[in-house]
């Protein structure tokens, strides 16, 4: 507990409960607490003159706490008030972070230390303390009540919920026993059709009301790049273009053209693993034009590793072995951190949660919000159709005996079993022959959540998330693990906590619209390739990613071939539509890149050709390409396409060897790097330039 979030200690075991200040400012808190507890907060906020920000906080505050120790209220660090209040910057969330460990220490200064190692025995993790000396049981004991603070139901849910869980699997308990699968409702949405048109322009509506979570606790190490994946370029040729800027960059396109004069917010998720990376990427390139109020980044912490079925927890050097929780602490987060209610607050609707190298998403999403409201979703999953053992879940309705009944993601590796457990598909995940697909649309873990059944969910569950086992078993026994274990939780299964009432769906699109992540590295993705699996390598989404824009031009009228260089790449064979490159500020859905397109517009390209285009550039004439092209407008510019004829030696991509010193290691993971032989490049940086070159 901190003096920003509730605190459900009995005792309180926060220092802050305990802290000084001048008594002569109690009477104005008391005040303002019982104005907030019988009048409107609107009449409290006027009537003492304090900030909705801090009214947000004296909410975050248990009534218990405040009565039992006013100085508690005057003792809210300033980080409180922001976090509370709005949007909470990287600094804030470190500055409460510091604080809160200083209400730790101050605790365990005060005679807690001896109450926790008490509690600690009470929970069967005695076995910590067996050898150490002072100084190490002081660092196990300050370790363990931040763990204590961090997670929801504290030390003593987390070792409950993990006994009852490690019993089940012990006992080889079927978590979906009694449910019977079938196959969902859902929408599908065919790119181009009336119906996508129809939702692209009802989501656009509701993109002043959105805000966006990016997932990104993953390093590149599994991809063989050292940094954060985040920081990856989705294209060889624009290498500063990394993923993160991609995403902001959308952003801020969505904020300009739809904000309605709001600030669109983003928070982002990281981990131990890339917090640092992650701020410094930020820093270092002025959070790529975002402001830093709209920017909230929030630190996934690690949970108790357990060594045995009886729920001990593993020690490492003199600590307690801690393991990643896995990305359903999104949610979590959101909540803790107070954002989820900060967001409501300020008038967001609608929360898109996102993942980190999957850089086509933004193409799609104003039609999925449309979906989502039309619908009134509370949750609306994208899906894709799913290839038959493809490593993607599965959107299933599952319905039990007793009445229960959800559409929820089924893990890949459950959903055989569960589909071979049932008469109608005793044949297990196998495709449709009709359509070649799997019958159950493919997860691909980006969700558009409604802000008013997300406050309130999390509000009723304390943040908490369905979590999960997954012991690796030394013996028969199943007593003790091969290496310690963890409990886990995901993104995707918020739809558990909704009550019966709440309406979840799923949008079906095609994969080339929506979803083309960065999974594998390069021996990998040839090995899935060979067996008709998708690749999901840097080349495939940068293959991708191309073959979408050029896709969007041949629909918005442009007459470019489908089909350009084509090669095998490390093991992979790669077919390249020519290399069009559209950046967020050209746009980002369909009938934005549509718009661009001005009457008498006649664009017509070669296989060979390469256009990258930026910002607010507008075709009103013939462009005729037979090399490369770069236009691009800065902001408060533009460049309109009158009369233009390029012929040069353009770009070419070529193979790189796996052990080429000249590669860079993103082009090593591509297996090729494009050459940028001639480029004509057409800049506007603070004019309104007319290209017409007749």
């Amino acid at each position: 507990p901190c003096s920003s979030s509730p605190c459900f200690s009995s005792p309180c075991s926060s220092s802050s409960c305990s802290s000084s200040s001048s008594s002569s400012s109690y009477p104005r808190y008391i005040t303002i607490l019982i104005i907030l507890l019988f009048c409107s907060p609107a009449l409290a906020w006027q009537t003492s003159g304090v900030s909705s920000g801090m009214l947000a906080a004296l909410k975050s505050l248990s009534l218990r706490r405040i009565f039992r120790n006013p100085s508690s209220l005057s003792s809210l660090p300033s980080s409180s008030y922001m976090m509370m209040a709005g949007l909470s910057t990287a600094s804030a969330v470190a500055t409460k972070q510091e604080s809160c460990a200083a209400e730790r220490m101050e605790a365990l200064r005060g005679g807690g230390a001896e109450d926790l190692q008490k509690k600690l025995a009470s929970l069967g993790q005695g076995h910590l303390f067996e050898g150490l000396g002072d100084d190490q049981k002081a660092q196990l004991l300050e370790q363990a009540a931040e763990l204590d603070s961090q997670l929801p139901g504290g030390l003593e849910g987390y070792v409950t919920n993990a006994r009852k869980l490690l019993k089940d699997s012990k006992e080889g308990v079927n978590p979906y026993e009694g449910f019977l699968p079938s196959v969902p409702q859902g929408e599908h949405l065919k790119v181009g059709s009336e119906d996508f048109e129809k939702m692209e322009k009802i989501g656009k509506e509701a993109l002043s009301q959105t805000g966006f979570v990016l997932v990104a606790g993953g390093l590149g190490e599994r991809l063989g790049y050292k940094g954060i994946k985040v920081s990856l370029p989705l294209y060889d040729a624009l290498e500063s273009e990394c993923f993160l800027k991609l995403y902001i960059s959308h952003i801020l396109y969505i904020q300009e053209k739809f904000g309605k004069g709001k600030k669109i917010p983003l928070a982002i998720m990281t981990s131990d693993d890339t917090h640092a990376m992650t701020e410094k990427l930020l820093k270092d390139n002025n959070n790529f034009g975002m402001d830093s109020s709209q920017l909230t980044i929030m630190k996934q912490n690690k949970v108790p590793a357990i060594k045995d079925s009886d729920g001990h927890f593993a020690i490492k050097d003199g600590k307690i072995e801690t393991k990643p929780h896995g990305h359903g602490d999104v949610h979590t987060l959101m909540h803790q951190t107070g954002v989820a209610k900060a967001w409501k607050d300020s008038g967001v609707k609608y929360v898109v949660f996102f993942q980190d190298t999957n850089g086509i998403i933004f193409r799609s999403l104003p039609a999925v919000l449309g979906v989502s409201a039309s619908n009134k979703f509370a949750v609306n999953s994208v899906c894709v159709p799913r290839t038959p053992g493809e490593a993607v879940g599965g959107i299933c309705r599952l319905e039990h005996q007793d009445g229960r009944a959800f559409t929820v993601n089924v893990e890949y590796n459950q959903l055989d079993p569960l589909l071979r457990s049932t008469q109608q598909f005793s044949n297990g995940d196998v495709a449709d022959p009709k359509t070649g697909f799997s019958p159950f649309p493919g997860n691909i873990n980006v969700l558009v959540i409604d802000m008013d059944n997300y406050h309130s969910t999390l509000a009723s569950t304390g943040g908490r998330v369905n979590e999960f086992v997954n012991p690796k078993y030394a013996d028969a026994s199943k007593q003790a693990f091969k290496s310690p274990t963890r409990l886990e939780c995901m993104m995707q299964d918020f739809p558990l906590l909704l009550s019966a009432e709440s309406k979840v769906g799923f949008t079906t699109l095609d994969r080339w619209i929506c979803f083309s992540p960065v999974k594998n590295n390069i021996q990998d993705a040839a090995a899935k390739a060979e067996k008709g699996l998708p690749a999901e390598s840097a080349g495939t989404a940068e293959r991708d990613a191309m073959a979408l824009n050029t896709k969007i031009l041949q629909m918005a009228g442009a007459k470019i071939p489908e089909r350009g260089q084509v090669g095998t790449f490390a093991g992979i064979k790669l077919e390249f539509s020519p290399m069009v490159l559209l950046l967020p500020s050209f746009g980002t859905s369909l009938s934005d890149i549509k718009a661009r397109m001005r009457a008498g517009a006649d664009i017509e390209m070669t296989s060979r050709s390469a256009l990258v285009v930026e910002g607010d550039v507008f075709f009103e004439g013939k462009l005729k390409l037979d090399g490369a092209l770069e236009l691009r407008a800065k902001p408060g510019s533009s460049i309109t396409v009158k009369n233009l004829q390029v012929t040069n030696a353009g770009w070419e991509i070529a193979e790189v060897k796996q052990d080429d010193p000249s590669a860079s290691v993103t082009q090593a993971m591509r297996g090729y790097k494009v050459l940028k032989h001639e480029t004509r490049s057409i800049l506007a940086e603070s004019e309104q330039k007319v290209i017409n070159e007749a």
